[in-house]
């Protein structure tokens, strides 16, 4: 029903859509099989993938040619695989001077990983079949719905919240931050946890600053939009 909603309707989703791509001009390197963007991405780890329940993709990270490239927990990482950290989306380099902390999506280990959460969120684009767009893979709809990548940190950080600091669970916390945004009335969740406080704040986040034109035209996003997208609200 919300594909067919002309209300507009802006949707975050906390994950990266596609895998990094520029830095190296390939997604996977030395394959023949990589694919040249990121709906054919999605296709190939949808279909890579398909006997995994609830979306899961380790049926593709035991791919041969896959494995190269992540570090996975419990074996060694690919041979592939970027040293350190992992590699880096143009749009996640340009977060490191804004003092955010982004992780790599081939780094599959660690508290703060988001590669698990990314691989499961392609095989949902793909089987969303396009019927919502995907900024900025897609353009920008006149109406109804449209999934743009979000950083919650981006959102609590606007609202005032220091660095390191952005995990609220009490209604004053979330109600305090709120305001910085411009929402006055307080919101009221049966469930104060962390996942739900980002989910509110980062909401009222977008509503503010969904009409900024800078923001959908960030720079150093034209040789990406197709393979690696960008997060809304990197400058």
């Amino acid at each position: 029903m919300l594909a067919q909603a002309d209300t507009p309707t802006l949707i975050g989703l906390d994950l990266s859509p596609a895998l990094p791509f520029v830095d190296k001009g390939s997604y996977f390197p030395e394959w023949p099989g990589s694919p040249a963007d990121a709906p054919s991405l999605w296709k190939l780890i949808d279909e890579l993938s398909g006997g995994d329940p609830h979306h899961a993709a380790n049926i593709f990270l035991d791919h041969p040619e896959v494995a190269r490239h992540f570090r996975v927990q419990g074996r060694p990482a690919g041979d592939l695989f970027s040293p350190r950290n992992g590699r880096l989306r143009r749009c996640e380099e340009a977060q490191q001077p804004m003092e955010l902390a982004p992780s790599s999506c081939m780094k599959l280990i660690g508290a703060n990983q988001v590669g698990k959460s990314s691989l499961t969120g392609m095989r949902v684009l793909h089987q969303l079949a396009r019927r919502i767009p995907v900024w900025p893979f897609d353009p920008v709809p006149p109406a109804g719905p449209l999934i743009v990548e979000i950083y919650t940190s981006l959102a609590a950080r606007d609202a005032g919240i220091p660095r390191g600091r952005s995990k609220m669970r009490d209604s004053g916390a979330l109600d305090r931050a709120l305001r910085k945004l411009g929402v006055d009335e307080p919101a009221k969740l049966d469930s104060y946890d962390d996942h739900a406080t980002d989910a509110v704040l980062t909401a009222a986040w977008l509503r503010r600053n969904a009409r900024r034109a800078d923001l959908w035209h960030p720079h150093g996003i034209g040789d990406v939009a197709a393979t690696e997208g960008w997060t809304f609200g990197v400058a």
